[in-house]
This record gives C-alpha cells, sequence and structure tokens, in this order.
C-alpha cells in the first residue's frame, strides 16, 4: 500500500520516468545489440487480430493506452467537477494549450520548410509531458501558489487531449472499417454498462482489451481506446456513494501507469544514440533542429504569448494569485515534451528510422533544456513567494502577532509606540 501511494504522488512517478529514459539511454549506447534485439523480441498471437508485436510495439501501442486512460479520466473530472467546468477560469488555460501546440508545429515547419527539412514531425514539439512537468513542479516547489500547478494540469490534460486527436487524424494511414466500427461498438456497450450502473471489473476489463484490440486492428492508433474510455467514466458520485466510479478507478490505475506503463515506455522508446555525431545533427539538421525550437521557443512562446493576448483583449483574468512572471516559468515548463513527443516520433517518420532517432534525441536534449531552464525560473519566483512567507510571520517581538500586521498602517492594528 506504501508503494502504490507512493506511486501516486507526482514526484515519485517523474523520478521513475527519468530513471527509465537514463536506463534506455545507458542501454542503448553501451549494448546496443542487446538493446534493439529486446526491443525488437516479437510475441503475442497472430490470430485473429494481429497481436504478434514487438515489445517495442507493446510499450508504445498497449502500455500507453493506460497513460491515456489516465489522462481521459483526467479531462472528464476537469471538465465536469474542476477547473473546466467554469469557463472564465477555463479559458486561459484551454488557449494557453491550443496556443502551445499551434506554436511549436509553425516553429518546427518554418525550419523545415527549405531543402533537407521534412515536415512530416510537425506534431513533435507540441506534446507537453504531464507526468514530468507536474514532477518538476512538485519538487521546485515549496512556496508557488497552488494556482499554477491548476493551471498546468489543465493545460497538460488539454495537451494530451489535442495529442490523441493529431496522432488519430494525422497519423492513421489505412483504415479497416469493420475493425473500428466493432470497437466503437464495443465502446458503446462500455458506455451503456457504465450508465446503467453495472457493476464488476471482470466485465469491463475483457471488454476494453477487446475494444482495444480492435481499434489496434483498425488502424487508429490503439491509444485512443484508452481516451475514450476514460471520458466516458462518471465523475459524480451517485447518492450513497463516497467516491464516483472515476475517482475510484484512477486511484487503482495511477500506480499502474506511473510506475510500470510510463516507465516502460521510456525504457524502449528513449534508447536513442548520444555520441558527439548523433547530437551534433541535432543541430545541424532541419528536423531534429525543430523538434529543439519548437518545444524551447515555440512552447514558451505560444502558452505566454497566448494567455497574454487573451487576457488582454478578452475579458478571462488570469488568477489573481499569479503573476506573469509565474505564468513565463510555466510557459517555460510545458515544453517537457517527453513521454507523447517519443510517440509521435516513430509515428511522423515510420520509414526512416534513423531519422525517428535524430527526432528522438532532439526530444530529450529540447526537453532536458526547457526542464533546465524551467527549473532557474521557478525557483526564482519560488525563492520571492518564500521571502514573502517569511515576512508575513516574521514575529521579532515574540508577541505571537506576525509583525507586518502590527506596523502595517493599512491591517488596522495600532502601531508600537515610538521609544
Amino acid at each position: 500500500m506504501q508503494v502504490a501511494e507512493a506511486l501516486r504522488t507526482e514526484t515519485v512517478g517523474g523520478i521513475l520516468l527519468l530513471a527509465s529514459a537514463v536506463v534506455a539511454l545507458v542501454w542503448a549506447n553501451l549494448w546496443p545489440h542487446t538493446y534493439e534485439s529486446v526491443r525488437g523480441f516479437t510475441v503475442g498471437p497472430a490470430a485473429p487480430l494481429h497481436l504478434d508485436l514487438t515489445l517495442e510495439t507493446w510499450a508504445k501501442d498497449g502500455l500507453l493506452t493506460v497513460f491515456f486512460f489516465v489522462a481521459g479520466i483526467e479531462l472528464k473530472r476537469e471538465l465536469t467537477v474542476g477547473d473546466l467546468r467554469d469557463r472564465r477560469a477555463a479559458a486561459l488555460p484551454v488557449v494557453a494549450a491550443l496556443c502551445g501546440m499551434a506554436a511549436p508545429a509553425l516553429v518546427y515547419t518554418a525550419v523545415n520548410l527549405g531543402g533537407g527539412g521534412d515536415p512530416a514531425g510537425w506534431a513533435i514539439p507540441t506534446a507537453t509531458d504531464i507526468a514530468f512537468a507536474l514532477g518538476v513542479l512538485a519538487v521546485v516547489s515549496t512556496h508557488l501558489p497552488s494556482a499554477l500547478r491548476a493551471f498546468l494540469l489543465t493545460l497538460a490534460v488539454v495537451d494530451d487531449l489535442g495529442a490523441i486527436l493529431v496522432i488519430a487524424v494525422f497519423y492513421t494511414s489505412a483504415i479497416k472499417l469493420w475493425a473500428l466500427l466493432a470497437a466503437f461498438a464495443g465502446l458503446v456497450v462500455f458506455f451503456l454498462l457504465h450508465r446503467r450502473r453495472v457493476h464488476g471489473w471482470y466485465l469491463y476489463v475483457p471488454l476494453g482489451l477487446v475494444v482495444w484490440a480492435l481499434m489496434h486492428e483498425s488502424g487508429v492508433h490503439a491509444t485512443v481506446a484508452g481516451v475514450a474510455m476514460g471520458l466516458m467514466l462518471r465523475c459524480t458520485p451517485d447518492k450513497g456513494e463516497q467516491h464516483s466510479p472515476a475517482e475510484r478507478i484512477v486511484h487503482r490505475v495511477r500506480p499502474l501507469s506511473a510506475g510500470f506503463a510510463v516507465p516502460v515506455f521510456a525504457l524502449f522508446a528513449a534508447g536513442v544514440a548520444v555520441s558527439p555525431g548523433a547530437l551534433r545533427e541535432v543541430v545541424t539538421g532541419a528536423a531534429p533542429l525543430g523538434v529543439v525550437l519548437g518545444l524551447l521557443l515555440g512552447k514558451s512562446v505560444g502558452v505566454f504569448g497566448g494567455t497574454w493576448l487573451t487576457a488582454r483583449f478578452t475579458r478571462a483574468e488570469l488568477d489573481p494569485s499569479l503573476k506573469w512572471a509565474d505564468l513565463y516559468a510555466l510557459a517555460t515548463l510545458s515544453g517537457i515534451g517527453f513521454t507523447v513527443s517519443l510517440l509521435i516520433s516513430e509515428l511522423a517518420f515510420p520509414g526512416d528510422p534513423e531519422l525517428a532517432a535524430r527526432a528522438k534525441a532532439a526530444v530529450l536534449v529540447g526537453s532536458l533544456l526547457c526542464a533546465l531552464l524551467a527549473c532557474v525560473l521557478l525557483r526564482l519566483r519560488n525563492r520571492h513567494y518564500r521571502q514573502l512567507w517569511e515576512e508575513e510571520e516574521r514575529d521579532e517581538d515574540g508577541d505571537g502577532i506576525p509583525d507586518v500586521y502590527q506596523n502595517d498602517p493599512r491591517s488596522g492594528a495600532p502601531e508600537a509606540p515610538p521609544e
């Protein structure tokens, strides 16, 4: 139970994700043949739905579905009982997420318009890694406003939905209509059972696996099934229920997602060459350079600029507890595009494994730069808020009343008499 509780915390999930990425890099660079052999090992039945997949494919199509299932639940909760329920409160983070996807795509496209570029990877820098970003914020933040985390969570959840839509629309080639219709029928059954308050994991788990397999067979990326089922869960408790089904399920599934699914995906996705030559190609090749600039510049400009323009020209307002300096630090943090960006790197260049590997290396470099810069900016803001807190809590005369309330005429308290 203690392990499960630890895996539900953002810090532990981020650390496991980072550790898996480091192990993958070390393994792929010191023992590349072993790494490729394990990653390419095939397991699963060939009939009837062609599930004889490599371990790498099981990780990105299977395990990552668990991650997107949790993301779908988080989005449904935000829409029904969270910040997205209030349109005015949701406007800024939603616009920030949309602009934070558009600007990196434009930056990448601009870099790849000339000769030698490959526009197919435009979506790689559009995603924010919710696990990494929240993990970094949790480590750095001790005195930052809680509204900052709420803003980042809403932004990242909307960003995840946008990413899965991009994958479904732009990175789906041939579609098997019969399998797609069968998967849709399974989702309808899932929805009706849930709507009629039918309980029993022994019904939903097999049904979910069948829907996933059919979605995978259809040609649409299988993670779409996870998002769809997550969005169907009820987030408001019925009379007599202490917790809603969405709360109960995400409480049980989150440790599996954070402690196993996402780290294993990172283990099989992050193993790229980091030799001087490979790193040089990151800053000289059009596609990898577009990824780095998209994450480092596009994300910060899109998130911050979109939020500022929306607040400037509409009735939407930034949370009173936040300052624009806080938001800029958060915008830089949103450039961490690890998990989904690695997935899109493989989908964008299916016929060019070397280019996909360079794009992955660019994702790692860009995400690392964003994390380091965001840590510096967030620590500066954290120091500012800590100083304010210390000033408010200072009680040099030891009378139990903070001095700020005695010395500030606006507080209504009498000032100390002159000696």
